[in-house]
């Protein structure tokens, strides 16, 4: 084999690796064999995941610097090299630098931390509510300004379609409008439930008595993200799936013109437009 051959195969297999991780980096869906996150949606998952890239090379290097020190120390310092070991105890440049250094490499981490923790919190800058309520074992989706809801249960494995999801797929997905900002107002009934999307990077604690405020920014085009209840909560905690089906404005309009017909609340709770007024 000459080298132009030796070159196409290698390029050739690493061609093949680019397609298999970008399936899986196009995916919002945990994927077979996936390495790294799921494909950053929206925002908050694009600087979230920006951050944790940042924070992998950091470590990364810290870690080489570490087992380079200890391989050096191994070496240098091993007891035939030094058969009458030092007794010196401080030094003074060392301990300004051990110190020094990791004081650094916390505000360089802490800036881009603290622009993700205060984007997060600005709920009040979102152009619809849904309200999330976790039940042992399946989800509630109530929309206050549509007098919607409905309950969203897992699709059992016998009853699944073609482009459906084992352990993923639900038979009510939460719609919302693609390119839209959406406040989740995310509470329980029972037991502590975990409103988990990593495509979105979307966490949020549902509990019982209170209302942990969240949001979103769905990207536009249709697409389906899902997730997992990821706080243990009883003997069904493995089949609490979430789906969220991200539609474009006439099939929301559509989507939403069905539901009202098909899942119309007879009432809307007080509390539930008190927290979406506020």
């Amino acid at each position: 084999m000459n080298l132009r051959s030796l070159l196409s195969a290698a390029m050739s297999v690493m061609m093949a690796f680019g397609l298999l991780f970008a399936g899986a980096a196009f995916a919002a869906e945990p994927q077979p064999w996936q390495l790294g996150l799921q494909d950053p949606a929206g925002s908050i998952a694009e600087k979230a995941t920006s951050l944790h890239n940042m924070l992998l090379i950091i470590i990364t290097a810290i870690s080489l610097f570490v087992l380079a020190l200890l391989v050096y120390v191994c070496v240098r310092f091993r007891r035939s090299a030094n058969p009458n070991p030092s007794k010196t105890s401080h030094n003074t440049v060392i301990e300004i630098l051990w110190t020094v250094v990791p004081v650094l490499i916390l505000v360089v981490i802490a800036v881009p931390s603290f622009q993700l923790l205060y984007y997060m919190d600005k709920t009040k800058d979102t152009e619809m509510v849904i309200k999330v309520t976790g039940n042992q074992w399946y989800w509630n989706y109530e929309y206050p300004d549509e007098g919607v809801s409905f309950d969203s249960y897992l699709v059992d494995e016998e009853d699944l379609g073609e482009d459906e999801i084992r352990l993923l797929s639900v038979d009510n997905p939460m719609v919302v409008p693609a390119g839209t900002r959406i406040k989740l107002l995310v509470t329980g009934n029972d037991v502590m439930h975990s409103f988990f999307v990593p495509s979105l990077a979307v966490q949020i604690y549902s509990i019982a008595g209170r209302i942990n405020e969240a949001w979103i920014d769905v990207p536009e085009g249709t697409k389906k993200y899902y997730g997992q209840c990821n706080q243990i909560c009883g003997v069904n905690h493995a089949y609490m799936p979430i789906v969220v089906q991200a539609l474009n404005e006439a099939d929301y309009a559509e989507w939403l013109l069905n539901a009202k017909e098909e899942f119309a609340s007879a009432e809307v709770p007080s509390e539930t437009l008190l927290a979406s007024a506020n």
